[in-house]
């Protein structure tokens, strides 16, 4: 075929990109689309959608290099393809597969009418591939994990593209939005594969034991690099699979096991959301979609602002609203805190965090939201309800992460950080608990009960 469009969605880069290499394969041109959809848009942009932004920009500087250039389109994605198919003269459309609710439904909808293929590239092995013996999905990680660890390891990853087709200057676009630099995560293919090669060249191999230190870089941080694509999730899994055999060290194969299995757990999100659509919108547990949550304004208020009275909260709360970003046992522990110690119902808190995540992502932020609350498939028991004054405690003992993100407590001392309020020096600028966590763990225990009671008398 003389034209492809490559229809960039969630694969912003030129290596290891199996769309992309698709549509060089099978037409003499190649045309570089990324469609700003209306649906996925916020007004005003959100982190994330800045972080695309810039994202696009870099994409765009890349191509150019290659004698290429990132076209721009505005609207329905079906709209844009029909008219640019048309100016074309007919187009083969090569893109990365998607597995939300919404693209699933997009793509079916492309596929009526325009030449669509799609080809898996957003997880190493697509969601409906990992199956249980009777053809079902996994709805629990751990025997999901096994049959993915099962299966043929990934090929080796294609390489960077040199040269890409020349583009008509007819059909060039508009321009990209304008985005934003973020300190931590700068936007371009260049920087994700730095930071990943940065990150296996040692930390991985320390990530079991520093994983969940507050205060410490003991995480990959590739969360919004691996959302848009800027990282191959292949070549990810592919390098981390090549620490296992680059060292002999039991403590260091345990630490490139563990960074892989958190990289399975993004794999399963990703088959619960696309087998089970319907926990965007609700609980996936049956017995718990009852649960009276409270209705608490003040405390939701207090939890977004980082002004609940408990210092790891707040902490947390304030990272995400200044970087974009949190690290992942601060997002456990901030979701715990106000599914069960403030009872307020988990949408609120996966809202929140999609507003504000670089990295938000539906599949891992519903599957991390809803395992915290015990509402989603494999979840937390309901019952599990994390001390925030223990978890700050053991992830966070000197108090370095709290000082550098709650500045009003930088004065107090290790003994002292975590429970402020029993200070009675403590200047009034940083708030009292807003409540009690002993007495909030016995509703919340009487809550769960209940919703399960009355779901449990509904089903006689």
């Amino acid at each position: 075929m003389h034209t492809a469009i490559w229809w960039i969605r969630r694969d912003l880069r030129l290596h290891d990109n199996p769309a992309l290499s698709h549509a060089l394969e099978h037409a003499e041109q190649v045309i570089p689309l990324f469609i700003l959809d209306p649906h996925l848009l916020s007004n005003p942009p959100t982190q994330r959608d800045l972080f695309l932004f810039e994202a696009l920009h870099a994409l765009d500087k890349n191509l150019q290099i290659r004698n290429s250039r990132l076209i721009i389109r505005k609207g329905n994605p079906l709209a844009v393809l029909q008219k640019l198919s048309s100016v074309l003269g007919g187009s083969l459309i090569v893109a990365e597969a998607d597995h939300s609710p919404y693209a699933i439904s997009r793509d079916e909808e492309v596929g009526k009418h325009l030449p669509l293929h799609t080809l898996t590239g957003l997880t190493v092995h697509p969601p409906r591939a990992v199956r249980k013996s009777d053809g079902g999905p996994y709805s629990v990680y751990t025997p999901y994990s096994r049959v993915w660890k099962s299966l043929p390891t990934p090929g080796k990853p294609i390489g960077s593209l040199e040269v890409l087709p020349e583009i008509d200057e007819a059909i060039l676009s508009t321009d990209i939005p304008t985005g934003k630099s973020f300190d931590r995560f700068p936007a371009s293919e260049k920087a994700a594969r730095k930071r990943l090669v940065s990150f296996l060249d040692d930390p991985v191999f320390m990530y079991q034991k520093k994983r969940n230190a507050l205060a410490v870089d003991g995480t990959a941080r590739i969360s919004p690099y691996l959302k848009f694509g800027l990282l191959s999730m292949r070549e990810t899994v592919y390098q981390a699979k090549a620490c296992l055999d680059a060292t002999d060290n039991q403590s260091a194969k345990q630490g490139c096991t563990t960074w892989l299995n958190e990289l399975i757990w993004r794999e399963f999100y990703f088959s619960i959301l696309a087998n089970f659509p319907h926990i965007v919108h609700q609980s996936y547990r049956e017995n718990l979609r009852d649960l009276r949550w409270a209705d608490d304004p003040h405390g939701l208020k207090a939890w977004q602002e980082g002004l609940t009275g408990y210092p790891v909260v707040d902490a947390a709360m304030r990272q995400l609203r200044e970087t974009g970003w949190m690290h992942n046992r601060a997002r456990m522990i901030t979701a715990s805190f106000l599914t069960k110690d403030l009872l307020i119902d988990w949408r609120e808190g996966e809202r929140w965090f999609m507003q504000h995540l670089v990295d938000g992502d539906l599949a891992s932020n519903n599957g991390g939201w809803q395992w915290t609350a015990g509402t989603g498939t494999d979840a937390a028991p309901y019952f599990r309800i994390f001390n925030p004054i223990l978890q700050s405690k053991k992830f966070d003992p000197d108090g370095i992460y709290i000082r550098r993100w709650v500045p009003e407590l930088a004065h107090l001392d290790a003994a002292q950080i975590h429970t402020p309020w029993k200070n009675p020096n403590l200047k009034a600028d940083y708030p009292a608990p807003i409540i009690d966590h002993r007495a909030a763990r016995e509703r919340t225990l009487a809550a769960y009960k209940s919703a399960k009671t009355r779901w449990e008398d509904q089903s006689k």
